[in-house]
């Protein structure tokens, strides 16, 4: 899936505002909690990678700092 961050967190704020507006007929409930569940899992996907690049850059940052 090559959604946006952003693009994939106003997917899933939509999905959950319909839930709170009861806009989600019986039908539609598992196909947006699938939906839902596969944009969180990007989410996370792409958070972790990023978590993972500061901590690369963080010491060199640092060292920059030192100098």
């Amino acid at each position: 899936m090559s959604t946006s961050w952003n693009d994939a967190s106003k997917e899933l704020d939509a999905i959950v505002n319909s839930f709170d507006r009861d806009d989600v007929s019986v039908d539609e409930l598992f196909e947006k909690l699938s939906r839902a569940t596969a944009l969180i899992e990007v989410l996370e996907t792409r958070l972790r990678a990023t978590k993972a690049q500061v901590d690369e850059l963080n010491p060199r940052l640092k060292a920059l700092g030192d100098d």
